[in-house]
């Protein structure tokens, strides 16, 4: 090889080393500015500080700014923040910014860059929450856990009455089974935008602004009840249960469900739907599913003018969790002054409160109406009755 060759050949690769190593630092494509932290929470008359970081090649001087969806909430200094390009052309700055908050609410605070496109401004925002009490904030994380607590025990009374009587006559074979569908499908949704890097950042790219909506109590839950609803049906297969089954009715919701659900993954299969819209529409069969599936138990207790089998335990927990978790929303919406998440959109609220109004009924079918039944009823006659009204025992 010639001297000539061997020094073109190490232009080369010093040349290679040099952009490897360019190409390993943070400096690769241009600067970007990111607010730190992205999620914070002020309290009214207690200011705090944000941090700025502007990092990365730079040639030009440039300003930065907030967008003034803000300014009812919180005053913030300094409002623009200017940078100088270096004399190296590469700038490594962080700027402290002073958050005064004005009044309770929700905002994203986004900053821009002027001129656009000599900084990449994508993460120069964060979620702002403003409260008036940070007592209030307190009691109603102590509230949430609560509520989670009792609902997540809720499943269990009814495994063990049944295991006690070794019979699951009295309890709804419909209900069961619009259970386990909704809070599968439930924890699909949990699982997939929780531990799925793709469909979370499919959720990103909508919501840009946004965090995650499931957080890990969702998925912890919905396992669990999905788990614990699943047990409570293989009993149904060891245990007494009459002429019980699941009704035609209910057969057909199913029928249909699973049309849509059919339906939906042909969409995406196809490339017309992403898979965050595939589970969307199980998130909203499982809403479906939240205001039907009492219906066929309360039904039976009718018709049995019973409510033996059915665990008035479970009911008296649910119906704890379901007035703690309205309470809780409540005390967030004073305390962040965001009446709009309840008025405004009132799914949450009103699943809620549907769910509890089935509660006292089944309360007052237990306590009111039926409450000799138990006393007079034993296990041996209710056996024996339940041929009479099995066909009966669920929907028609």
């Amino acid at each position: 090889m010639s001297v000539f060759k061997e020094k073109q050949l190490g232009i080369i690769i010093l040349f290679t080393v040099l952009l490897a190593a360019n190409c390993n630092g943070q400096t690769t494509i241009g600067a970007s500015v990111v607010l730190e932290p992205q999620d914070i929470t002020l309290l009214i008359d207690e200011p705090k500080s944000i941090v700025a970081h502007f990092r990365g090649p730079l040639t030009k001087n440039v300003q930065f700014n907030f967008t003034n969806e803000h300014e009812q909430f919180v005053r913030i200094t300094p409002s623009l923040i200017s940078i100088e390009a270096p004399k190296d052309g590469f700038v490594d700055e962080s700027v402290p910014v002073k958050l005064d908050p004005l009044s309770p609410g929700q905002f994203d605070l986004v900053g821009y860059i002027i001129p656009a496109g000599l900084i990449d401004d994508a993460n120069a925002f964060i979620r702002v929450t403003v409260a008036n009490s940070g007592t209030l904030i307190i009691v109603s994380l102590v509230i949430g856990w609560i509520y989670f607590a009792a609902w997540t025990v809720s499943f269990w009374p009814q495994m063990i009455i049944n295991f006690r009587r070794k019979s699951v006559v009295g309890l709804s074979f419909d209900f069961l089974a619009m259970n386990l569908l909704g809070h599968t499908l439930y924890a699909t949704f949990n699982c997939a935008l929780y531990w799925n890097d793709h469909i979370e950042q499919e959720y990103f790219n909508r919501n840009p602004h946004g965090l995650n909506p499931v957080i890990a109590n969702d998925v912890a839950f919905s396992l669990h009840a999905t788990l614990a609803t699943l047990l409570t049906i293989v009993q149904c297969f060891f245990y007494e249960r009459g002429e019980q089954r699941v009704s035609y009715t209910t057969q057909g919701i199913f029928s249909i469900f699973a049309i849509i659900i059919i339906i939906s993954g042909i969409l995406v299969g196809t490339m017309h739907w992403h898979w965050l819209d595939f589970l969307y529409t199980l998130s909203y069969i499982k809403l479906a599913i939240t205001l039907i599936k009492y219906i066929p138990q309360a039904v039976l207790n009718f018709r049995r003018k019973s409510t033996v089998g059915w665990s008035i335990e479970n009911i008296l927990l649910d119906f704890t969790g379901g007035m703690l978790s309205m309470l809780q929303m409540l005390l967030n919406a004073y305390n962040y002054d965001d009446w709009a998440s309840i008025f405004g959109d009132p799914t949450k609220f009103g699943l809620g409160l549907f769910s509890v109004l089935f509660d006292i009924v089944f309360i007052v079918q237990h306590y009111i109406l039926y409450r000799n039944r138990k006393e007079l009823k034993t296990l041996e006659e209710e056996s024996s009755n339940s041929a009479a009204v099995g066909s009966k025992s669920s929907l028609p």
